[in-house]
């Protein structure tokens, strides 16, 4: 059973195919998809859906897919992380361009913060930001998290160097009423 998290006004679920057109518009958006591999024609854009899907069934964790409950609409895809090679237990995140602004990335990382540490045990939490990305690095200021440590990211994304921002489970425990204000 894959789970679901509910907050005040996002709905966080295993990716389906009915995500797919609306994802793929975030993918074929140059701003939305700048920092996160770049523009996707839309049949990489199906691969990549099916990809988070299939890593719930194969590891048991994966992002989530953020609904916004008022509109019932996809807005973007946040949550744990860790493929092979990754630079760490990573919760990451991308919006559609439409939800930018909303606060909707920082309540869904709260709330998936919240998973990774108390569900599934995770001692530390890394964002793999490029050091372009200032909105991303807003958030993981947010959220509480710091500059760790320079990495590459495994291929075929080795061609860049990501800031790995992080911090641990009690580093957490400390920052999550103030992340929880923010919004």
């Amino acid at each position: 059973m894959a789970p679901v998290i509910e907050t005040e006004r996002l709905l966080l679920r295993p990716p389906l195919i009915e995500d797919f057109e609306r994802w793929a518009e975030m993918m074929a958006d140059a701003d939305a998809a700048r920092f996160i591999g770049g523009v996707l024609p839309k049949p990489v854009a199906w691969r990549v859906v099916a990809q988070v899907r299939g890593a719930w069934a194969l590891t048991g964790i994966s992002m989530f897919s953020v609904i916004e409950k008022a509109r019932n609409t996809w807005i973007g895809r946040v949550g744990p992380w860790q493929p092979y090679a990754w630079p760490g237990p990573e919760v990451g995140w991308a919006l559609h361009r439409d939800a930018w602004g909303n606060g909707y990335a920082l309540e869904a990382a709260v709330a998936t913060m919240d998973y990774a540490f108390d569900t599934l045990g995770w001692p530390e939490v890394v964002h793999c930001i490029n050091p372009e990305n200032l909105r991303s690095q807003a958030l993981a200021r947010r959220l509480g998290s710091a500059i760790q440590r320079q990495a590459k990211m495994p291929p075929p994304l080795d061609q860049e160097m990501i800031d790995v921002w992080g911090q641990t489970r009690d580093e957490w425990r400390r920052n999550r009423e103030a992340a929880s204000r923010d919004r």
